[in-house]
């Protein structure tokens, strides 16, 4: 008798233990974490090896869960990046708890890590881009094309493409002021060299065929995300295709006098009904751009904005791309700041905008079968970056809340497609 339990209880163990031993890896996302930006570069490294990644949305921040994995842990720490070893028991927990109905959390599968773009030039300029040092910094790994590369098909090689501070006007960011500096001048000149190897007579439209280019991308399924002067003026530049809104100061030749008449918006990702800015030496492409705060608010200490909720079961995109630790972040100032709410498409969704001001920080939308993200501002974790200050340095801002929602939308593309419910 006392065998045959023996021999119950050993048949039992081989059972449970399993599922009782087996092991997760939790890396939370909310105020315990060490590291929020390296930790979506571990989410990144681990798709690379194959490693599926659980993004909980709205669950401690937006954290993420993967199976155990010796190389997994030993990546966490040398990176620095907070982790928890959870059991079978606990996973099933927190999923539990995930994807009850009554709670705004949801799962959403990471899959594969996608190929990252970032539009810039080869030249030194004497400014940061926040992705470029976000992607360092996280240890993301991406390639840097610009516009021969575009013009010769080098998108379709891409998942994701940021487009770097850039004018797509052909007006050299408006910089009349530095005209004379040795980074403006070899700008220029490149500009008008490539604009001349491709068969244009003119910069503003070599741009706009690119930026056209870059439209047919997302249209065929790509995802764009683009910050400060790329948001609107690749809006301007595609709505001024029929016509010349670039004074002669740039190009040799006076805007055409019904420029505004002739404007057509139906192409626009995000904005529409705008007027641009004809002032050659005014540093503001249009009115789409609501400019710096004013005063008193034009202060790091009361200059903010709010991150909207979404629903984590029916709306998991702009979810995603909204996953933060806290739902206030702080504001910063761009050449182009905010975008002027009346001014943003109605299929546009608005997902941060500054409280009381009509301001609109953050926007996602769909443009055919891809989708485009707009972040206004220049640094997240520089108030006012100007033109020769050093880079920022994110080892000092490790937890940044600005500086996450642009590696949400590093991750976004490579989430698994969810069934909408019935």
């Amino acid at each position: 008798m006392q065998t045959k339990a023996l021999s119950l209880l050993l048949s039992l163990m081989v059972l449970i233990t399993p599922a009782g031993l087996s092991q997760d890896i939790l890396i939370p996302m909310d105020s315990r974490q060490s590291d929020h930006l390296k930790a979506y570069g571990i989410a990144f490294w681990s798709l690379e090896r194959s490693i599926t990644v659980e993004w909980l949305l709205n669950y401690r921040g937006g954290s993420f869960l993967a199976a155990f994995d010796t190389e997994l842990e030993q990546e966490l720490r040398i990176r620095g990046v907070y982790y928890e070893k959870i059991d079978g028991a606990t996973t099933a927990a927190i999923f539990s708890e995930v994807e009850s109905e009554s709670s705004n959390t949801s799962v959403v599968r990471l899959e594969k890590a996608p190929r990252i773009a970032v539009y810039a030039p080869k030249q030194t300029l004497p400014w940061d881009d926040a992705v470029l040092l976000a992607l360092t910094y996280a240890e993301v790994p991406y390639e840097l094309i610009y516009d021969d590369d575009v013009l010769n098909g080098e998108l379709a090689n891409y998942d994701w493409l940021h487009l770097h501070h850039e004018d797509f006007t052909g007006q050299y960011g408006k910089f009349m002021q530095y005209r004379s500096m040795p980074w403006y001048i070899e700008q220029q000149r490149q500009a008008e060299a490539a604009a001349r190897r491709h068969g244009y007579r003119k910069v503003s439209q070599l741009k706009l065929v690119v930026a056209q280019t870059i439209q047919d991308y997302v249209a065929e399924g790509g995802f764009l995300f683009a910050m400060c002067s790329g948001t609107d003026t690749f809006d301007i530049a595609v709505a001024a295709a029929n016509t010349d809104i670039v004074p002669g100061e740039y190009d040799g030749d006076p805007i055409d006098p019904n420029a505004v008449s002739k404007l057509d918006y139906s192409n626009t990702f995000a904005f529409q009904n705008f007027r641009p800015n004809f002032n050659a030496q005014q540093y503001e492409h249009s009115d789409i751009d609501t400019g710096p705060p004013p005063q008193p608010l034009r202060n790091p200490a009361l200059d903010y904005f709010t991150l909207f909720e979404f629903s984590a079961k029916w709306d998991p995109v702009p979810t995603m791309l909204t996953q933060s630790h806290v739902s206030t972040v702080k504001g910063f100032v761009g050449q182009t700041t905010n975008f002027r709410k009346s001014f943003i498409k109605p299929s546009v969704v608005i997902m941060a905008e500054a409280p009381g001001r009509d301001e609109v920080r953050y926007l996602h939308g769909s443009f055919g079968q891809g989708t485009f993200t707009y972040y206004a501002g220049h640094d997240p974790e520089d108030y006012q970056h100007f033109v020769g200050d050093p880079p920022t340095d994110l080892n000092l801002h490790k937890n940044s809340p600005g500086y996450r929602l642009i590696l949400n939308n590093v991750l976004f593309p490579a989430a698994k497609k969810k069934k909408q419910k019935t």
